[in-house]
């Protein structure tokens, strides 16, 4: 899958924004038929970082929210801010 269609937008929230400090996690919103897999490598590639782990969940809205975790090396507030939402 694309990425590029796979990721369609970062979620900024004040929840996320204390798991980017806290846990070293970004949110997205994704396609509801990418997979942990598809979403791993988008973000890997999109944003030039290494991902430690990726969780998802469904909003009562109906869309797919992914928890994307980095390896420590790499920092969340860094991408952030790179995005635009920090």
């Amino acid at each position: 899958m694309n990425p590029e269609k796979v990721i369609l937008y970062p979620l900024m929230t004040e929840v996320t924004s204390r798991l980017i400090e806290a846990e070293n996690k970004l949110v997205f919103i994704v396609n509801n038929k990418a997979t942990k897999r598809d979403i791993k490598a988008a973000v890997e590639e999109l944003y030039d970082v290494k991902v430690r782990k990726v969780n998802v969940t469904i909003t009562p809205k109906g869309e797919k929210k992914a928890f994307v975790r980095l390896e420590p090396e790499y920092n969340a507030t860094d991408v952030a801010i790179r995005l635009g939402i920090l």
